[in-house]
Parts: structure tokens; C-alpha cells; sequence
């Protein structure tokens, strides 16, 4: 590879990840806490996963998230690692959000990425955060190929929140919870995993 080569990819990784102020870190959720969080009890879901959750965690949005993935837990216990995981801003150590991924690579190499920050700490910059933490974690892994992300037309704080980052529209789908989304997708390759 020729140094200028080398420096457009350099540049290119620095335009898809671009640097924020903010940094998180990711806790599994587990099972055992997402049962208990249906069951609407959060002390016993925040000592399983070791951290103090926040009532954003039982919202009805969530409470859905949590009976789907433990039903895929259920079905496939090998994407255990690519789903749901407790999003902690450091170094203040508050639970901001959950993120993930919808499931492990699939037979084509694409990921899917999902995350929400609390409405308490939104417009802070947690979800730019979040998502180049989510675009590191898949590039590091050599199975994937693609990330994805789907995002209402209608939704212009998380359309805002992906620029920048390289995400390219492909197309449309229907949603039976979200409705019409837009599918945007950015190549493992064109992402710095470190």
C-alpha cells in the first residue's frame, strides 16, 4: 500500500468514526435481568448485571426489547454476546441507554446495529458515543461484512446522530412495530476497529 494509500484510509476511518467528547462502555444484560425487568423489578435486574439501572429500563419500548430478545436467547443462546447490553457513560459510571446488536452476524456477514439513550441524557452526545463503540466491536470481528442500521424518515435526531460516520441509504423496508424505515449500511472495511 502506498503512504498516500494508507492516508486516505487513515482519513477515511477518521470521517466514519468521527471523535466525541463522550465515552461509554457496555454491560451485558442478562437472562436472569431481563426476566427480572419484565417482572418489573429493577433492584434484582441492576445486582445481575452489577450496575444501578434506571427506570427508562422498564418503559413499555424496552419491556418489548426485553421479551424479544430473551425469546431469540431462548431460540439461539449463541447470540448471547451480539445482543442487548447496559450502556455506561465513563468516567462518571451512569447508565445512560442499552444497545446492541439484533443478532450475530448473519449468512452474508451484515449486522445489525440498535441502541437508545435515556431521554434523561439525550442531545449529550451518548448515541455518536454509542454507535462508534458498536462500529468498532462488528469491525473487530472478521465475520462481519456489513453494519445496518434502520431509521424512520421522520426521525431527524437519529438521522443527525449517524452523520458522518459513512452510512450510504440502500433502501426501504416495513416495520410491523416501527413502520417505514430507511436502511442505511457502511462496509466492515471502511471501519477503523480500533
Amino acid at each position: 500500500m502506498t503512504d498516500n494509500a494508507a492516508r486516505d484510509n487513515v482519513e477515511r476511518a477518521a470521517r466514519v468514526l468521527p471523535a466525541g467528547p463522550k465515552a461509554v462502555r457496555f454491560v451485558e444484560m442478562t437472562s436472569a435481568a431481563m426476566t427480572a425487568l419484565l417482572e418489573s423489578d429493577l433492584d434484582r435486574a441492576g445486582a445481575e448485571v452489577g450496575v444501578e439501572l434506571t427506570e427508562y429500563f422498564l418503559s413499555d419500548s424496552a419491556r418489548w426489547l426485553w421479551r424479544y430478545r430473551l425469546n431469540q436467547l431462548t431460540a439461539r443462546p449463541e447470540c448471547a454476546g451480539w445482543l442487548s447490553k447496559v450502556v455506561i457513560a465513563e468516567p462518571e459510571g451512569t447508565v445512560v441507554g442499552f444497545a446492541g446488536f439484533h443478532g450475530p452476524p448473519d449468512e452474508t456477514g451484515m449486522v445489525e446495529i440498535g441502541y437508545s439513550v435515556d431521554p434523561a441524557h439525550r442531545r449529550r452526545g451518548y448515541a455518536r458515543a454509542i454507535l462508534a463503540a458498536l462500529m468498532r466491536r462488528a469491525a473487530a470481528d472478521a465475520r462481519v461484512r456489513t453494519l445496518r442500521l434502520t431509521i424512520s424518515p421522520d426521525n431527524a435526531a437519529s438521522l443527525a446522530t449517524i452523520a458522518g460516520f459513512g452510512f450510504t441509504e440502500v433502501g426501504e423496508q416495513w416495520d410491523e412495530e416501527d413502520g417505514l424505515e430507511t436502511i442505511f449500511e457502511i462496509p466492515a472495511s471502511e471501519i477503523s476497529a480500533s
